[in-house]
């Protein structure tokens, strides 16, 4: 059964690899970011139920918290940049990267 579960957890991963890499909105790669944090926890619960041990759950429901508070300060600056500049396109926000007098 952890053949599958180990299974299923790459392809999640993988997909969320592609997303990240692929897209440009910014939604799109928070989603990607979140799939991959769930591929995580899947192998995490997975491999710490194969083993009888709790540790993997554990650690699991704290990513689960941290994503959680994460998804908030996200959502918030999704509105901040939408109003500033109209768009969530990737390729707008290069604003660390200039100098401004």
């Amino acid at each position: 059964m952890l053949k599958s579960y180990m299974i299923l957890s790459i392809i999640l991963f993988s997909i969320g690899v592609v997303g990240l890499i692929s897209r440009r909105n910014i939604i799109v790669i928070y989603m990607s970011i979140e799939l991959l944090l769930n591929a995580v926890n899947l192998s995490l619960i997975a491999i710490s139920a194969d083993l009888g041990e709790s540790s993997g759950q554990i650690i699991s429901l704290i990513i689960i918290a941290i994503a959680a508070s994460e998804a908030a300060l996200f959502m918030a600056l999704f509105v901040v940049l939408f109003r500033n500049r109209g768009s969530l396109d990737a390729n707008l926000f290069d604003i660390l990267g200039e100098k401004h007098d």
